[in-house]
Order: structure tokens, then C-alpha cells, then sequence
């Protein structure tokens, strides 16, 4: 569901998402206020403010921890790719020699930037992973480990070139560990629950001007779950409409056209 939900476009993720919810205790507030009188409700405003307030407080602090949590790793998924697109091109300027076993593994190198562009994106976007690309993946590490067995570069080189392979790894690993998702399960259902509880504790206000409190209410509402809507927008950062995009790799592929 909630790869289904970050996959929509924005305009149907807000509809789905913040419009329909806030019609929807726009409308529960006004058959609430139809079978409940004002007076007893209106009785309720003092205690049920202070208590408003407390729960207010309490859900807002869930939501900013979720929303930073969130980012942060959204920034992490962008960040691990540039990692892997700089490793690519590292690795590419250490092996530009015309020995046959260097021009292997420049060439295994260029297949599997292809194969992270064309395949991984879209499995990731599925919370998935590519085994093509993997495949290609361990093709250049044998490519590389020819390269030592042969001694056809310098040991600094060598040094060098399997530490960026390493980086390159770490960063694929990241963003495919990160493609999966980032908020568990169990903060969804209490963010859920608590958009909803939040707003359901405003029917127990009462006031004279019933249109007043029901566009108040929407505004809540809307506010609420506007908060869910950013969250879910990026929870997978490499499905949806705000995704995190293969152009730093696209800029390596560029580099290594002849």
C-alpha cells in the first residue's frame, strides 16, 4: 500500500491523501453537530482545549521526528549515489592504459553503469534489485582481480582501484536498502492513527457558528494530513514523482563515450 501510495502522482497522492480526508471530517463533523446538541458540547470546550492542546503537541512531535527521519534518508539515498557515480568515474580515469586487461575492465565498468541506469532504477522503484546488474557487478571485480593476478597496473594503482570497486559496492548496497523503504510499519499505523484520533478530537468542541468550526476543522485536517502526504511522498526514495534520478551515473556514462 504504501508503495502503491508513493508511486501515485502528486495531484492524485493530495487528493487521495489530504483533500478526501479533510471533506470526509468536514462531513463527520457536521452529522456529529446534527445528532449532538451545541450546549453539550459546548460544555466540553474548557477541558477538551487543554486536552486538545496536550495531544496536539504529543502527535506534532511524531510527525517532525517521521518528517526528519525521513529526509535525512532521502538525502542519504542522493548522496550514495553520487558516491557510486564517483567511484565509476575514479575507477574509469585509473584505467585508461591500452593493456588488454585494463581495457576489460573499463569496458565491464561502462556495461554495468548501463545496466544500473536501464535496470536498477526501475526494479528499485518496484523495491526491488536487478540481478543483471549484479551480475555485471561481479564481471568487473573479475575483470579487476585479472588486472592484479597479472600485474598489468602499478600496486598504488591497484590499491586505488579496488577501493573505489569497495565504494562503489557500499553506495549500490545503500540505495538498494534504502529503495525499500524508510518509515517501519508500526510508526505508520501510530502516525495513522494519530492523524486521525487528532482530528476526531475537535467534534468535541462545540460552537455557535457551525460553518466556522467545520472550515476549521478541514484546515486541521488538511494540515494533518498534508504532514502524512510530504512523508509518504518520499518514503521511497526512488519511486514517485520525488525520487531521487541516475543522472549522476548518466554524467559518468557521458565521460566514458569515446
Amino acid at each position: 500500500m504504501l508503495l502503491f501510495l508513493s508511486g501515485l502522482p502528486i495531484w492524485a497522492a493530495l487528493l487521495l491523501l489530504v483533500v478526501m480526508p479533510a471533506i470526509i471530517a468536514m462531513g463527520a463533523l457536521i452529522v456529529v453537530r446534527h445528532f449532538v446538541a451545541f450546549e453539550s458540547l459546548a460544555s466540553n470546550n474548557e477541558i477538551a482545549g487543554f486536552k486538545f492542546a496536550t495531544v496536539g503537541v504529543i502527535y506534532s512531535v511524531l510527525v517532525a521526528f517521521a518528517v526528519i527521519v525521513v529526509w535525512e534518508k532521502f538525502n542519504e539515498a542522493e548522496i550514495a549515489v553520487v558516491q557510486e557515480a564517483g567511484a565509476a568515474a575514479t575507477l574509469y580515469r585509473l584505467t585508461q592504459t591500452h593493456d588488454p586487461d585494463i581495457v576489460a575492465t573499463r569496458a565491464a565498468l561502462n556495461t554495468y553503469l548501463k545496466l544500473a541506469i536501464q535496470r536498477d532504477w526501475p526494479a528499485m522503484a518496484k523495491e526491488k534489485e536487478s540481478d543483471e546488474t549484479t551480475q555485471s557487478l561481479d564481471a568487473l571485480y573479475t575483470a579487476a582481480l585479472r588486472v592484479a593476478q597479472k600485474g598489468s597496473s602499478q600496486p598504488a594503482v591497484l590499491i586505488e582501484m579496488f577501493k573505489q570497486l569497495d565504494t562503489l559496492t557500499q553506495a549500490r548496497r545503500i540505495r538498494l536498502h534504502l529503495a525499500t523503504g524508510v518509515v517501519p510499519g508500526v510508526l505508520w499505523l501510530v502516525l495513522s492513527c494519530g492523524a486521525v484520533l487528532t482530528v476526531i478530537f475537535t467534534f468535541f468542541f462545540g460552537t455557535k457558528n457551525l460553518p466556522a468550526q467545520v472550515m476549521m476543522t478541514g484546515i486541521l485536517s488538511f494540515l494533518v494530513f498534508m504532514a502524512l502526504f510530504v512523508i509518504v511522498s518520499i518514503d521511497h526514495p526512488f519511486t514517485g514523482p520525488s525520487y531521487v534520478g541516475s543522472e549522476p551515473l548518466q554524467s559518468v556514462m557521458e565521460d566514458l563515450a569515446p
